[in-house]
């Protein structure tokens, strides 16, 4: 894998941080924490607007964060015609674990027209585990 990774934890309680400088980028979005509709909502448009190009969402109801972050996509193109260069691939992870999904990250989520050089790891949790996660992204690209 080349590139970097970067963690942020985000949550309701929470400000959103300026991610927008990583962008184009892959994002994992692990769900450890509640969260409301509307919220995920926001969030995935707020992906979409900073330049995320493939994002993985991992944990429990996660399903539902593959049709969000389709439908912030879409709204930014009314139209129905998405360049190939703005569409964003999703995916979810809901029964594997957090390493095979961290290590699909690193080897197989890349774009077709867009090189994607960075992968944050946002963490919807109500405390931050900043080296834990980075440590366990790190371990999984060395998975065979």
């Amino acid at each position: 894998m080349t590139g970097t990774a970067e963690y942020f934890r985000i949550g309701e309680d929470a400000p959103l941080p300026d991610i927008s400088f990583n962008a184009p980028f892959r994002a994992v979005v692990v769900l450890e924490a509640p969260y409301s509709t509307d919220w995920q909502n926001r969030i995935s448009g707020w992906l979409v607007e900073s330049g995320c190009l493939y994002m993985m969402a991992w944990g429990e109801g996660c399903s539902s964060w593959d049709d969000s972050v389709d439908w912030a996509s879409i709204d930014d193109f009314p139209d129905g015609n998405v360049p190939d260069a703005r569409f964003v691939m999703t995916t979810w992870h809901e029964h594997e674990p957090l390493e095979e999904v961290f290590w699909f990250a690193g080897h197989c989520a890349n774009h077709s027209d867009v090189d994607l050089a960075n992968t944050l790891i946002l963490h919807v949790s109500p405390t931050a585990r900043r080296d834990e996660m980075l440590e366990r992204f790190r371990a999984a690209q060395d998975k065979v």
